[in-house]
């Protein structure tokens, strides 16, 4: 993987349209949700892409994977707070149903970023050792 920059990671670019999504998606809720349900969004959906970017910008392979685990924590509690909005009636079944499938997809691709920097953790280790 030659990435020079994690604006280049296509997680993160896929956390990033989540995001953009569900900021659209708050401007619709009622205003007394503003410093409650929409907040909590705002910032899961911040904290997704921007774990993905401070884990980049670490030195070692594990620190980065740590980083990357908070990002899928935080794109589990988006499936959580989109449960919550369709329960409360502030999105459709529809809205609900597509976002999930995007956060779905974007938590598979992420488990392949993880699994990826775990297998370059392990070649690096047995190359020091090797040495």
């Amino acid at each position: 993987m030659n990435i020079l920059t994690f604006e280049e990671l296509e997680v993160w670019k896929q956390a990033k349209e989540i995001r953009k999504k569900f900021i659209i998606i708050v401007k619709s809720f009622p205003h007394s949700e503003v410093y409650n349900l929409a907040d909590q969004i705002r910032r899961a959906s911040r904290s997704a892409t921007s774990n993905i970017a401070e884990g980049y910008g670490r030195f070692h392979h594990q620190e980065n994977i740590q980083f990357c685990r908070q990002s899928r924590g935080s794109l589990y509690e988006l499936i959580d707070h989109l449960t919550s909005a369709f329960d409360e009636g502030y999105i459709n079944e529809q809205i609900q149903s597509e976002t999930k499938v995007e956060i779905y997809n974007c938590i598979k691709v992420l488990n392949g970023y993880i699994a990826y920097l775990k297998k370059a953790k392990k070649e690096a280790t047995e190359n020091k050792s090797s040495k």
